[in-house]
């Protein structure tokens, strides 16, 4: 194939693989592979930059195994908890109390369930019994005994939504927090937050006496299986319900309104799209599903544990809980909160609320901002140009070229990563140099195995292997059609060989001019010559083609002298053999030549005419 049908291919192969991965980054034909390949990539990324280190503003409360094997199994009683929280008020003073358990059933108690049918029967008349049943009841009651602890305290508690589709879609047990705000807050903005159909949320009595409440489940899991960003918020009928994390941060600060951000950069047909929400300083930037990025510290043990069973005991360092924002959780393998995550693949879910808040109050959420795909679409174009370019240099040049691409790529990502807090594609980038890295050193490859091939059957037999190669690197250095040059050809033969010839048979004639040829050829060949064609026991070869040889006078005289020393070093084994010594004429001409493929339509042959 002609060299100027190369090169529009590989560019068509390279503007194709381009194209598609523009169209990926553009949202016009999303690749499946690409966007794994980007959780991959986001995952490294974040581990790469883990900030470490514990946290000692949360502490988490555990509910582990060796408070279970204390207080017996879950759930405990309700009187039970609301020592423990009475405890870390009073006795520890800890700043904020967070449940992530949901309570959405009334504590069975037999005795009080007989009381309470008198009380509302027979008895209903009797003042004396209607005083000593309000005393037993608050007593008696754990569902009252643990409302009345959580009451005109900083306390939270969380529950769970489901979405259409999902498990438990049908279920509406509890009562709902009050909401974080009407739908009416987005102000005509899109609603970008998944709508929630049912709940599990916690008992009247409970929730009426908790400062607030947020769903602690993310119905948005990857298709991985790993939970890498949470739900701000979820809309349910025309409401907004906010994330425990979020519940927390508000009743920090005594519960100020929710504002949307929406911003121009993510305009589309539906209008401007909410890119934040902001609750008095603080800004938590969201995606296109109303989710934030969980900014993760790095494995279990970000925040301080304490067992459940040291704080009834009343154990626990007082240090750790003093001023401190505290969830309640557990660790527990049976109670069956452990999650998947890109840092841990089995990590507690209370933890996962203790990142984001920490995330919250530091203001160090990742996002993607609303350009990102006009720059990832941008970038992928300089690459792809780039990277084309470099297709056609050496293989030694595109590595490095490719190479320096890829770092520098690298290297602006972890900088937008670190310092903007900007989660940039990077999979489809690293993905594109390498693909056309590989596209071109492997047209690259087979086109020249192709013209090695082509050249070794036209010259095998008479120029030497490396020069062939050398050919196959300079392809315009030599040509097949007749051409005029300034060359050097060589004539040799054996003296006396016609003599010779009658004295020997056929067979062993035949040994003799192999014996005789091929180290005379192979003379020819060290010193850049190509063997013409053999004439009985002649030799003509010639210097200049297929590739110039500005020295071609020298390496014929050079040729004819080392066949000389060669035929006499072949002496002895001429004897062994029988043979008689031999001794060869060599003639050495310079001059102007016409040299190239001629012949007839029958045969062609490579060769050399002129008078010289």
């Amino acid at each position: 194939m002609p060299r100027t049908l190369h090169i529009p291919i590989r560019i068509v192969l390279s503007l194709g693989v381009t194209l598609a991965l523009m169209l990926h980054a553009s949202g016009f034909q999303p690749l499946a592979l690409v966007d794994q390949l980007e959780s991959f990539a986001y995952d490294a990324r974040l581990r790469l930059t883990l900030p470490g280190g514990v946290d000692p503003r949360i502490v988490i409360v555990d509910i582990d195994e060796d408070s279970l094997l204390q207080e017996g199994q879950w759930p405990w009683p309700r009187a039970r908890l609301a020592e423990l929280t009475n405890i870390l008020f009073t006795d520890y003073r800890v700043r904020l109390l967070a449940f992530d358990i949901v309570f959405p059933e009334t504590e069975r108690n037999p005795a009080l369930g007989i009381l309470q049918t008198l009380a509302q029967g027979p008895l209903r008349a009797d003042p004396a019994f209607q005083r000593e049943w309000a005393v037993l009841r608050m007593q008696w009651s754990g569902d009252e005994r643990f409302a009345g602890s959580l009451q005109k305290r900083p306390t939270v508690l969380g529950y769970s939504f489901a979405l259409p589709g999902q498990q438990g879609q049908d279920l509406q047990v509890g009562q709902l927090p009050p909401a974080a705000a009407p739908l009416t807050v987005l102000a005509g903005a899109p609603n970008p937050f998944a709508v929630a159909a049912g709940y599990s949320a916690n008992l009247l009595l409970l929730q009426a006496s908790a400062h607030g409440g947020g769903f602690f489940n993310s119905p948005l899991v990857d298709q991985d299986g790993l939970i890498r960003r949470l739900p701000l918020l979820l809309s349910h009928g025309d409401r907004l319900y906010e994330n425990l994390s979020l519940a927390v941060l508000r009743t920090l600060m005594d519960g100020p309104p929710l504002e949307m951000i929406a911003g121009a950069g993510y305009r589309d047909a539906a209008g401007q799209r909410v890119e934040a929400v902001r609750v008095g300083v603080f800004v938590m930037p969201v995606d296109a599903e109303g989710a934030v990025l969980i900014p993760y510290r790095g494995p279990q043990g970000g925040f301080p544990y304490l067992s459940a069973r040291a704080i009834l005991n009343r154990q626990a360092d007082s240090r750790v809980l003093n001023g401190a924002i505290v969830l309640v959780g557990t660790t527990a393998a049976g109670l069956l909160d452990l999650r998947a995550t890109p840092v841990q693949s089995i990590y507690p879910g209370v933890e996962i609320h203790a990142n984001l808040i920490a995330g919250m109050l530091d203001q160090r959420l990742k996002y993607r901002p609303p350009f990102t795909s006009g720059l990832e679409t941008l970038l992928l174009l300089m690459l792809g140009g780039l990277s084309i370019a470099l297709g056609f240099a050496s293989p030694l040049k595109a590595l490095l070229g490719t190479l320096l691409l890829a770092v520098a790529t690298v290297a602006f990502n972890l900088c937008a990563w670190q310092v903007l807090n900007w989660v940039l594609p990077l999979a489809s980038m690293l993905l594109l140099l390498l693909l056309l890295y590989v596209l071109h050193n492997s047209y690259g490859y087979l086109i020249q195995a192709r013209r090695e091939r082509h050249l070794t059957r036209l010259f095998g037999q008479y120029v030497p292997r490396e020069l062939v190669a050398e050919m196959s690197r300079q392809p315009g250095g030599y040509a097949l059609g007749g051409e005029s040059r300034e060359m050097t050809v060589l004539f040799s033969d054996i003296q006396d060989f016609t003599t010779l010839s009658e004295t020997l048979d056929p067979h062993q004639l035949t040994r003799l001019m192999q014996f005789i040829l091929t180290p005379l050829t192979q003379v020819i060949h060290e010193q850049r010559g190509t063997v013409d064609k053999y004439i009985g026991d002649a030799i003509m070869a010639f210097w200049g083609a297929p590739l110039p040889d500005s020295a071609h006078a020298r390496h014929a005289v050079q040729a004819a002298l080392a066949m000389q020393a060669r035929l006499e070093e072949l002496t002895p084994e001429l004897r062994a053999h029988g043979w008689p010594s031999l001794h060869i004429r060599i003639g050495v001409n310079s001059g102007a030549m016409s040299v190239g493929n001629m012949g007839s339509e029958f045969r062609m042959a490579y060769t050399v005419l002129g008078d010289a």
